[in-house]
């Protein structure tokens, strides 16, 4: 058998070999096992191709700690992220191996920008930012410079293209040294990288990680719709029909942990809470508890939850859908392992839904929506679970030292009435189906036209050489995905209006939104007074009449009767 490799391995130092081990990490994933010794002692750029939730910060991470001059008063390394929640989760968890020997600042849209010109002042040796504000410091403000660097990495490149930040980029680079070293990071190698590649990338490494498979058979995933306000009492009748819950309960925001953490330990559950605010050795006394089975909820921020290797773990839920499909999947790995069979249960709010539909598209399967257990079968299954404990109490003979005052209790009325008090004195009005706060499942959908359709705006008209049929083309080209049910289209001069179905209307909303979320070419369309369509032009189409085609309806429904095919079949 193999010998697995250990971060040792890897020719680290001591000090940097500790902080992995508070950390939790015990062995390099395949990215940090290529990646670090390419960085630490290789003169050449390098390409790393992998999935996220593979360890590539710690990959980039760990090696420029090692190499970085905690002394020098001049930014080092400049690291760019697609968004500002992945810069903020790159630099705490750079942070997380430095024991605070390098200063790190973040640079991001959205942040007090006077904070960060005093940040820049105090001289920090790697910055993280959004390629936007980056710019800002280093064009416009002139409180940024990169004469300096030694590093210039690009994590999620392929993101930042998919965005528009093509041009930010391929500017920052122009204020950079020429004698230093890019490291570009992505998940997929579209041509829009490979042009980086060749104009900014000399001789290099590339270390790429095959892509691993993203559905686990042994995984039921389930999601049921709720409101945002009603999560908590959904959470807790998931926990509550279940005789033996373990599961991680991942939220995205520090504030959420601790909210969910108390409101579940003031519930009676045996539960703790962790994320970054929480200092390193309480953390590591909690992820003990949660392994021994002291606690068997954990609550915790993405972050937190790296290097927690539990195998019998029943459930993973999602309180909150993460910012990226990839994450979805890292988080639900956590269950269904060593053969085990796992629940992987998310809440989805409205604001959650186009991210839904990302997540499905990566794992190439629809999540099942489930209806939330309502209170008589949550009454029923406590009911259950109280005469299961009961028995194994009796068995056990763990109560044999209340027997004498079981017997005192009998003689102050009959048994059912001994044991009606108890139970009203122990669980008060748990039995109760008043108790219950309501829960109502959102199932809304925006019915902007008929049947139900919503009414989408598309900003190309016919001054770019759209018809009703090229539209229908180019939507389906830039979403990959076939569109069966098309309602009525108007192509203006300037722009066009589009009926589709919700769940048509769902991906063309989320991909546009995700390749340009500054002005995306596809928006959801303002609700006219005088109804859809607003002219005599509106025609639909449909796929799939006899002749294999689109067939052609007017402002009536009414169908063509030649079946004349709209273009071509496909």
């Amino acid at each position: 058998m193999e010998q697995q490799t250990t971060f040792k391995d890897l020719g680290l130092s001591a000090k940097m070999l500790e902080a992995i081990e508070k950390k939790g990490y015990q062995h390099p994933s395949p990215i940090q096992a290529g990646v670090i010794p390419l960085l630490l002692n290789g003169d050449k750029d390098i390409i790393g191709q992998a999935q996220t939730g593979t360890g590539k910060t710690a990959s980039f991470g760990i090696p420029i700690l090692e190499r970085l001059d905690p002394s020098a008063k001049h930014v080092q390394a400049i690291i760019l992220a697609p968004t500002r929640e992945l810069a903020i989760q790159v630099a705490e968890e750079i942070q997380s191996f430095s024991a605070n020997t390098a200063k790190i600042q973040l640079l991001y849209g959205g942040q007090n920008i006077r904070d960060e010109i005093m940040g820049l002042k105090r001289g920090p040796q790697i910055v993280v930012g959004t390629p936007g504000r980056v710019k800002d410091h280093l064009m416009k403000r002139k409180t940024l410079k990169l004469d300096n660097i030694t590093y210039f990495v690009l994590d999620e490149a392929d993101e930042m293209l998919n965005i528009g930040f093509k041009e930010e980029i391929e500017e920052i680079l122009e204020h950079t040294p020429e004698q230093k070293k890019v490291l570009l990071f992505s998940a997929t190698m579209p041509k829009s990288i490979q042009d980086i590649v060749h104009k900014y990338i000399g001789d290099h490494d590339t270390v790429s990680i095959k892509r691993e498979e993203k559905t686990n058979k042994n995984i039921t995933q389930v999601c049921y719709k709720v409101n945002e306000r009603d999560k908590f009492e959904a959470l807790c009748r998931v926990i509550e029909v279940e005789f033996d819950f373990y599961g991680i309960i991942f939220c995205k925001t520090k504030a959420d942990v601790d909210e969910v953490s108390v409101k579940l330990m003031n519930r009676g559950y045996k539960v703790e809470g962790i994320h970054g605010d929480i200092e390193q050795r309480s953390r590591e006394k909690t992820l003990t508890r949660f392994k021994n089975k002291t606690i068997t909820i954990l609550v915790a921020t993405d972050v937190a939850a790296r290097g927690i290797d539990v195998n019998n773990l029943t459930h993973v839920v999602n309180y909150s859908l993460p910012d990226n499909a990839e994450t979805y999947t890292h988080r639900i790995g956590r269950t269904g392992r060593a053969g085990n069979k796992g629940e992987a249960i998310s809440f989805v709010s409205r604001r959650d839904s186009r991210m839904l539909i990302f997540i499905e598209r990566l794992i190439k399967q629809k999540i099942d929506v489930s209806k939330l257990p309502d209170p008589s079968h949550v009454i029923e299954f406590k009911k259950k679970r109280l005469i299961k404990n009961t028995k194994e109490m009796i068995d056990s003979e763990e109560g044999k030292y209340y027997l004498e005052f079981a017997k005192e209790l009998l003689e102050t009325g009959t048994p059912e009435q001994v044991v009606s008090a108890l139970l009203k004195e122990g669980y008060n009005t748990e039995f109760d189906e008043e108790h219950y706060a309501d829960v109502k499942e959102d199932s809304r959908t925006v019915a902007s036209g008929p049947n139900g359709q919503r009414r989408l705006f598309v900003a190309k008209g016919r001054n770019d050489n759209m018809s009703p049929w090229t539209l229908i083309q180019f939507l389906e080209r830039e979403t990959g995905e076939k569109m069966w049910d098309v309602g009525r289209i108007e192509v203006l001069r300037e722009f066009s209006f589009i009926n589709v179905t919700p769940d048509d209307a769902e991906v063309l909303l989320a991909i546009f939104k995700q390749k340009n979320p500054r002005k995306p070419l596809v928006v959801e369309a303002k609700q006219k007074t005088n109804g859809w369509g607003g002219g005599r032009s509106g025609w639909g189409f449909r796929w799939g009449n006899r002749r294999g085609g689109w067939e052609r309806r007017d402002s009536r429904g009414v169908s063509n009767r030649s079946g004349r095919r709209i273009g071509r079949s496909k």
